[in-house]
């Protein structure tokens, strides 16, 4: 049997898939988030080792047996310091240097096209695309949470909360986003939205991104404010996209393949919102993701080692 391993790292968890040469699944893991540039990259190398060790006894194999591994590290390339010790690692837990470490947009890419040419827009805890065409790779956007990732989990999150302190102080109409947020803060004075997320949450970034589901549930109910956050975050995540097909060289009537990943697209108003936006935006063809980003992730693993990936997987 010949084995692949696929790790999605991602903001809010971190998920191993090992497959083998038909692309049937053999184990899977889960595990918490390796965005190691807040708690050092000793986090990095913790969850691999779990990971790993989680699907390979479950396979029933040695880390030996897997033919290639795909490392998608989120932040990944981001800091040029981190590539060697980030390979260190990959080194370490497998045991072996038959691997590849790249950002873990590279997984949600070639999950949801199945690793054929088109773009992919990642809208999770963070956000940004990432589109190839004729094996000529191009991302846009992930500049993190404190000057990029527009549309993402945490941008809609803050934005919420940015809301809501402007309905405690009459800045803005009362809407059903305020009550919402006092629900979810679990708060009985306003202010004390301060000492939850600052001090309860150290304005940690997965908390503040799973808040993007308070500003979704306010929107369906119909709270405008809160629908109009949804409507930039879209708008947002549409930039990516047509940034990437200027720079993939596609003509303007080119019809090029969109899919996407990440939770706040588990939102059906703002999938919605996003498929309208990009059909606006030009000549685009919208699909529903073929495989998960751990999966796709595995088969990028495939295509590291030169193996063709199948076209259909088993069921």
């Amino acid at each position: 049997m010949t084995a692949y391993l696929g790790v999605d790292g991602g903001g809010t968890k971190t998920a191993f898939r090992l497959i083998d040469e038909h692309g049937a699944t053999l184990a899977t893991s889960t595990q918490p988030t390796s965005y190691y540039f807040g708690g050092g990259i000793g986090v990095l190398e913790r969850v691999l080792r779990d990971g790993i060790a989680d699907v390979t006894v479950d396979a029933g194999i040695r880390t030996d047996d897997i033919a290639h591994t795909f490392f998608g590290v989120p932040g990944y390339g981001e800091a040029s310091a981190d590539v060697p010790r980030v390979q260190d690692i990959a080194r370490r837990v497998l045991g072996h240097e038959r691997y590849t470490c790249g950002n873990d947009m590279l997984g949600g890419w070639a999950g949801s096209l199945g690793g054929r040419d088109g773009i992919n827009v990642i809208a999770g805890t963070g956000s940004m695309s990432y589109g190839e065409r004729g094996g000529v790779g191009h991302r846009v956007g992930g500049w993190s949470e404190i000057f990029g990732d527009e549309g993402s989990g945490y941008w809609v999150g803050i934005r919420g909360l940015t809301l809501f302190s402007r309905m405690a102080d009459g800045r803005s109409p009362r809407t059903q986003l305020y009550d919402a947020m006092r629900t979810r803060l679990d708060i009985a004075e306003d202010l004390d939205a301060i000492g939850t997320v600052m001090g309860e949450w150290g304005a940690q970034r997965t908390a503040i991104a799973d808040l993007s589901k308070t500003v979704v549930d306010a929107a369906e109910a119909g709270a405008p404010a809160a629908r109009a956050v949804l409507v930039g975050g879209a708008d947002a995540l549409v930039e990516l996209v047509t940034a990437a097909r200027t720079a993939l060289e596609y003509a303007e009537d080119d019809e090029v393949v969109v899919s996407y990943s990440g939770g706040m697209f588990s939102a059906p108003l703002y999938r919605d919102l996003f498929v309208e936006a990009l059909t606006r935006a030009g000549a685009y063809t919208v699909i529903a993701p073929r495989y998960s980003p751990d999966l796709g992730s595995a088969l990028y693993a495939m295509r590291c080692a030169g193996v063709v990936v199948p076209d259909v997987l088993p069921v």
